[in-house]
């Protein structure tokens, strides 16, 4: 659980234990629908309904499609029958390609963002390799897997996953 630690720096960060990883609420967003939709490959899903079910403002899921269709994961289409659909197969999209390009512009780092300088450390800090080092492993095991490796099954628009389709055998006595 992360927790607020300000008492020497004037800029807000947090201590993280251990086991926490963070990505932005963008990112955790974006994987939420690409799981769906990587379910349905073949289909088109609106903005609304994706919206709906995942509980989020329609503009915000539409920047989240926006990214995604501007780095050739999705594609879009307007009108009626419009909506997104995955670009390519599930098993061709990287989860790390996912993350890399969602998290655009959210460094995890001051000193990893394009405009750096923020940092009185800079140039003797020996912490930077080090989690740098870190992000290329983290992206490095996303690499390894792929987005049919999360699909979510069976799940309707808006409710809980269908049960698993069984074939009906008739009993002794009904024969």
């Amino acid at each position: 659980m992360a927790t607020p630690d300000n008492t020497h720096c004037k800029y807000q960060f947090t201590t993280v234990e251990a086991n926490d990883v963070r990505l932005t609420s963008f990112t955790d967003f974006g994987l939420r629908m690409l799981m769906r939709m990587a379910g349905a490959p073949e289909r088109v899903f609106s903005t609304a309904e994706l919206a709906t079910e995942f509980g989020l403002p329609r503009n915000h899921l539409a920047k989240i499609i926006q990214r995604l269709a501007h780095a050739g994961i999705v594609e879009t289409r307007r009108g009626g029958g419009g909506g997104a659909q995955l670009a390519r197969p599930p098993q061709a999209i990287t989860l790390g390609e996912i993350v890399r390009q969602l998290e655009v512009g959210h460094p995890i780092v001051e000193c990893f963002a394009e405009m750096p300088g923020l940092c009185s450390l800079d140039g003797k800090c020996r912490l930077k390799f080090r989690l740098r080092a870190a992000e290329l492993a983290f992206l490095a095991e996303l690499d390894r897997h792929v987005l049919a490796d999360i699909a979510l099954e069976n799940v309707p628009t808006g409710g809980p996953p269908l049960p698993q389709q069984t074939t009906a055998t008739p009993r002794s006595d009904q024969a």
